[in-house]
């Protein structure tokens, strides 16, 4: 396993450079100048090419690349373009919300998902499994910002139980906290739950129909100790590897959800980057993204030899 790990963890080096260089030329490539942003809309055609210069968006594309992957070789993602703060430090101020929203939507999705799977199989054909399906289909298909108004109308406006917007950090209490993060996560983990429960009533379906499945029923093993302990245990490897990929919709959800709820996270300062054409922070936080991304499917694939010791490297 180690053999395999140590080659999964050098495969993540070119992984990274063909990220960066694509993250890097589509930046560059698209339209928009952070230097006549800068200079504001009244400025003359000297002063924008003065900035641009200063900012050294003047030289050839492939020169800019050398420094930034130098940089980053280095440890250091440069610094914002507006507010000449370190990238690092911008992604340390706002890593909390975006974290704590991540995670509280992993937990919400597979709290909900993980059971309505199973409960679909078990039920397959009746009114339960088709009720089931109907909230896959309906979760995976409408926005995640229609879900966030929904709630917002529904349980902030009207019977006040939430925040509409704002985050609090768990520093300040618990309870602020939750009533905080409760909204936002239960909006993206809807979408990720209907992803996740399709693919645990799928994989369980076909490991219900196993002839060791049968063999248990037939020892007298009541239905709960048999999906528990046999059937769901080998149907977990499909629902693990889902949720790794799942993490992908995390961060395009996370950057809507914050927008919607006003949270002053990771997705909010990518979007206000986008604006304002602020190339280093942009590039600091999607090759940010894409490690944490290449790191969860490493632990998914070794996470495989616990969950079934068939399988080895």
């Amino acid at each position: 396993m180690w053999a395999y790990i140590v080659r999964r963890l050098l495969a993540t080096i070119p992984v990274a450079g063909v990220v960066a260089v694509f993250v890097f030329s589509l930046l560059h490539l698209a339209p928009g100048d952070p230097a006549a942003v800068i200079a504001g809309s009244y400025a003359m055609p000297k002063d924008v090419e003065q900035i641009r210069e200063k900012l050294g968006l003047d030289e050839p594309i492939y020169i800019q690349f050398g420094k930034w992957m130098w940089q980053v070789a280095h440890g250091d993602l440069g610094d914002s373009i507006f507010s000449e703060v370190p990238v690092t430090r911008l992604i340390a101020q706002r890593v909390e919300p975006t974290l704590c929203l991540a995670a509280a939507s992993i937990i919400v999705a597979i709290v909900m998902a993980v059971p309505m799977g199973v409960l679909a199989a078990c039920k397959a054909g009746t009114w339960i499994d088709y009720l089931v399906m109907v909230f896959a289909v309906l979760g995976f298909s409408v926005p995640v910002f229609v879900i966030g108004y929904v709630l917002i109308y529904g349980f902030s406006v009207h019977a006040h139980f939430f925040p509409v917007q704002g985050f609090v950090s768990i520093r300040e209490g618990v309870k602020p906290f939750l009533r905080s993060i409760t909204l936002p996560s239960v909006a993206l983990g809807v979408i990720y739950a209907a992803l996740i429960a399709r693919i645990t009533r799928a994989s369980l379906l076909d490991v219900l129909a196993e002839d060791y499945i049968r063999t248990a029923h037939a020892k007298g093993l009541s239905s709960g100790v048999v999906i528990t302990r046999h059937a769901l245990k080998n149907a977990s490897v499909p629902i693990v590897t889902i949720v790794g990929v799942g993490i992908a919709l995390l961060i395009g959800g996370v950057v809507v959800t914050e927008s919607v709820f006003n949270i002053p996270g990771l997705g909010r300062l990518v979007v206000d980057s986008v604006l304002a054409r602020d190339y280093p922070v942009i590039q600091g936080i999607i090759m940010m993204f894409s490690g944490i991304y290449l790191v969860i499917n490493l632990l998914v694939d070794i996470s495989y030899t616990f969950l079934d010791p068939r399988i080895q490297y």
